[in-house]
């Protein structure tokens, strides 16, 4: 790894000093005072990035006169000419990303960060935030444009009974205790050992994916195998320990369901999940998993369990209210020298009309 680099500039906010890569040490204090730290701000988040993609750590300290000091986690594209590359937190399939402060910061000093960003050379350059963030960054972003996404979180103040009584939906509650009947076996693996199970059923789905969305089954293999390589999942697996646990529903002793839930500090993260729909869904073992996962976070003294990206209106959205999951906006800001994210989109969108792609 390179020394890192030392930058002094002048702000709206001051003086500030860069340093880049952000001291690991510093990044890890910062995010054990950051009660809003997610799973995917971590180190160990970005190290995953750089082992199973082509990323190196490009993330960022910044210290401000007053004694305010951030980090904001992001990996740059390696082998790539700086004006043809990228700099994100994070990339696509990623996750949140964003700056980890424990003290609120000033709009001074959220527009010095983006100001900096600006000055990049990278063709793109991007900033997925946190619900609670955009407030304060996302006003600020001058010239950066603005990509919503919409994030499901359930609140998890007063501990699984008030969660279960008072945010779980009626109908939900009904699923789950027709599956406790039903003959289905569940476990917990935080050691990786369920990685190649958990593999399994994904590529199962990739199969239901496909026919619901009518894309070719050989399209879709690629694509989604390419996103989430099982090797991703091994290196997230090993990287973070217990912090990554692998839910699995059993029946007849196959696997019929499974959730990954990633943890740090308070907050939860169902990452991914996948079934073999004639095993699970005659049961209810995925609203199970869910339910199971929800309580040990609760057990864990997780304030928060964020149940992942939905389209609003979606029927995936309306199956996480039910668990009390209420929608939050996170979205992603861009900056970019050439319009690529919109060539993209174009070239994307056109493919999609071509096969009659369906959106979940």
């Amino acid at each position: 790894m390179n020394a890192p680099a030392e930058l002094l500039i002048d702000t709206p906010a001051g003086l500030a000093h860069i340093t880049t890569p952000a001291p690991r040490a510093v990044w890890w204090e910062l995010a054990g005072k950051d009660p809003d730290t997610n799973p995917s701000q971590t180190p160990l988040w970005l190290d995953c990035l750089c082992a199973t993609g082509p990323y190196r750590d490009a993330s960022r300290l910044y210290e401000f006169e007053r004694g305010r000091r951030l980090v904001l986690p992001l990996v740059a594209r390696r082998h790539r000419p700086r004006i043809l590359g990228t700099e994100e937190s994070w990339p696509a399939q990623w996750g949140i990303g964003g700056p980890v402060c424990p003290e609120s910061v000033s709009p001074a000093e959220a527009r010095a960060v983006f100001a900096d960003l600006a000055r990049l050379r990278a063709l793109r350059v991007g900033v997925r935030l946190r619900p609670a963030d955009q407030a304060v960054w996302a006003s600020v972003a001058t010239g950066f444009g603005l990509d919503p996404h919409m994030t499901q979180m359930v609140n998890l103040d007063g501990g699984f009974g008030t969660v279960w009584e008072q945010r779980f939906g009626r109908r939900m509650r009904r699923e789950i205790r027709r599956a406790e009947r039903s003959d289905v076996d569940v476990e917990v693996d935080r050691s990786g050992r369920l990685v190649p199970a958990f593999y399994h059923l994904y590529r199962k789905s990739i199969v239901r994916w496909a026919e619901q969305q009518h894309e070719p089954l050989a399209l879709a293999r690629w694509r989604r195998t390419r996103e989430f390589p099982l090797s991703r999942l091994e290196e997230v697996a090993a990287r973070l320990g217990d912090g990554c646990a692998i839910w699995m529903a059993w029946r007849a002793g196959e696997p019929a369901g499974a959730s990954i839930v990633l943890r740090h500090g308070g907050h939860a993260k169902m990452w991914r999940s996948a079934m073999d729909r004639e095993l699970a869904h005659p049961v209810r073992a995925v609203p199970l998993l869910y339910r199971l996962a929800i309580e040990d976070a609760c057990e864990a003294g997780c304030r928060t369990f964020d149940m992942g990206e939905s389209a609003p209106g979606s029927s995936l959205a309306e199956f996480k209210a039910g668990f009390g999951a209420e929608s939050f906006s996170s979205p992603r800001l861009l900056r970019e020298r050439l319009p690529v994210s919109a060539a993209d989109r174009r070239l994307r969108t056109a493919v999609k009309r071509l096969i009659r792609f369906q959106d979940p």
